[in-house]
C-alpha cells in the first residue's frame, strides 16, 4: 500500500484576510465607546468610595483630638491622608463642613 501525502500549501486569501480584519475593526468600533462611557461611572463609584474612606478618618481625628479637622490639610499634617491622596479619581476636590460632614466638589 502506498501511502499519499497531500500536498496543499493554500493559505488564506487576501479576500479572507480583509474580512477578518473588517470584522475585527467592526467589534472595536462597538466596543471603544462603551468602555468610555463606563469609565465616567467608574470615577464616580471611585470617589463615593474615596468620601466615605476620608469621613472614617475624620471620625479617627475626632476620636484622637477631641475636635474635628477644618480642612482637608489637618488630616494630611497628622498623617490621617497621605498627601497625594487628598482629591477623588475623577479630580473632585474634598471638603470637610464645619460639623465634619466630608463631600466632593465639581472641579
Amino acid at each position: 500500500m502506498k501511502w499519499c501525502m497531500l500536498n496543499n500549501n493554500r493559505g488564506f486569501t487576501l479576500i479572507e484576510m480583509m474580512i477578518v480584519l473588517l470584522v475585527i475593526s467592526v467589534l472595536l468600533i462597538i466596543t471603544i465607546p462603551n468602555v468610555t462611557k463606563h469609565n465616567s461611572k467608574i470615577n464616580s463609584k471611585g470617589c463615593d468610595a474615596f468620601v466615605k474612606m476620608v469621613q472614617a478618618q475624620v471620625q479617627a481625628y475626632e476620636i484622637d483630638k477631641k475636635a474635628l479637622p477644618s480642612n482637608i490639610q489637618d488630616l494630611v499634617d497628622d498623617d490621617y491622608l497621605n498627601e497625594n491622596n487628598t482629591t477623588c479619581p475623577n479630580g473632585n476636590a474634598i471638603t470637610i463642613s464645619a460639623d465634619g460632614k466630608v463631600e466632593s466638589e465639581e472641579s
